[in-house]
């Protein structure tokens, strides 16, 4: 079975970048006194991006859809056209994988935020991680 144009069309207008979760880590990041990049890419040299960036540090925040990224918590199956979704969602998580994978071999953090998790509760996670980093890149500099 296809997806209906009218399914294809609103899945289509779901926001990919700059969702309501992601503004608020941001502003909450912010807040904190960290900065950041946005939507850039960690590696050069594969095509993904990390929603926030923080390139001294090593850290890679990526956040993501309950439904696109199949949530443990909050992930549904839909009914419809369900083989295709399957495939989809799984395959999404599969990337995920891969891409945490890659950014660990060159030395990156990768830490990933559901959508449904609080920005602040987030945010002080990423914040804990980032500082710890920058410890580590301070040890690694100056022996």
């Amino acid at each position: 079975m296809q997806t209906t144009p009218e399914i294809r069309a609103r899945m289509s207008k779901q926001k990919s970048r700059n969702t309501e979760v992601e503004l608020a880590l941001r502003r909450a990041l912010h807040a904190a006194g960290l900065r950041y990049r946005v939507h850039r890419r960690p590696l050069k040299k594969i095509r993904r991006e990390a929603d926030i960036l923080f390139g001294p540090s090593k850290v890679a925040v990526f956040v993501d859809g309950c439904f696109w990224h199949g949530c443990p918590e909050h992930a549904t199956w839909p009914k419809s056209n369900a083989d295709f979704w399957r495939t989809k969602i799984e395959g999404n998580q599969r990337r995920d994988r891969n891409t945490d994978e890659l950014l660990a071999s060159a030395g990156w953090l990768a830490v990933r935020v559901w959508e449904h998790e609080d920005p602040i509760e987030a945010a002080v996670r990423v914040q804990r991680l980032v500082a710890a980093r920058r410890v580590e890149v301070r040890k690694t500099i100056r022996p």
